[in-house]
């Protein structure tokens, strides 16, 4: 696949949908028997389905609180491999700056993004002493396929709202990540926002 064709090392690729426990349980599976280990799970999953809380029907809303219930499922799982081995690992969760400010039309979104980084606090604190670091990273409105289909107007409206006068991009926020995966360790159970100063925490 085309995301392996730009790193160094060996990798591979497996494919899930969250929404589907069984295909979550098979493809940790096949981690552990592929890889044999995990030392850093990032749950970057989400969806966006814009509706006014009046307008959204139940089974969209429900297709959000899916994606959630696969990352807890999935985190489950994961955890237990990190426990075999007695070894340290990090966990973090991108979650987003509108779990934070709310944005109109996106409650099931905000909801969702939201929880992440309770979630976050929550594992941190139940897993303290294990050598198993948990945090969040907040995005702001980074350039993204979700955030390319926006019309210009509504880009425009947001980047006058972001002290730094632009839109971030991807890798701002996979530097953060990428400190928390290999370093960053004495930062736990915290939410870390990189919107270029749109919300503070």
């Amino acid at each position: 696949m085309d995301i392996l064709e730009n790193i160094s090392g060996n990798g591979f690729v497996l494919q899930a949908d969250l929404a589907d426990i069984d295909q979550v349980e098979s493809m940790v599976r096949e981690i552990k028997d592929t890889a044999g280990r995990v030392d850093v799970l990032v749950n970057n999953a989400g969806i966006c389905i814009n509706n006014s809380i009046n307008g959204m029907k139940i089974e969209e809303f429900d297709v959000q609180r899916s994606i959630l219930r696969g990352v807890w499922f999935l985190t489950k799982r994961i955890l237990r491999l990190f426990m075999l081995r007695r070894a340290a690992g990090r966990i973090i969760n991108i979650s987003s700056v509108v779990g934070h400010t709310g944005n109109a039309d996106q409650i099931p979104y905000t909801m969702e993004k939201a929880a992440l980084d309770a979630m976050t606090k929550s594992l941190a604190k139940e897993l303290a002493g294990r050598n198993i670091l948990v945090n969040s990273v907040a995005p702001g409105f980074i350039h993204t396929d979700m955030t390319s289909v926006l019309p210009d107007e509504v880009q425009q409206d947001i980047v006058e709202k972001i002290p730094l006068g632009r839109i971030g991009r991807p890798e701002e926020v996979a530097e953060v990540v990428a400190f928390l995966a290999v370093r960053g360790s004495y930062i736990n159970g915290s939410v870390i926002h990189v919107n270029g100063g749109m919300y503070g925490g």
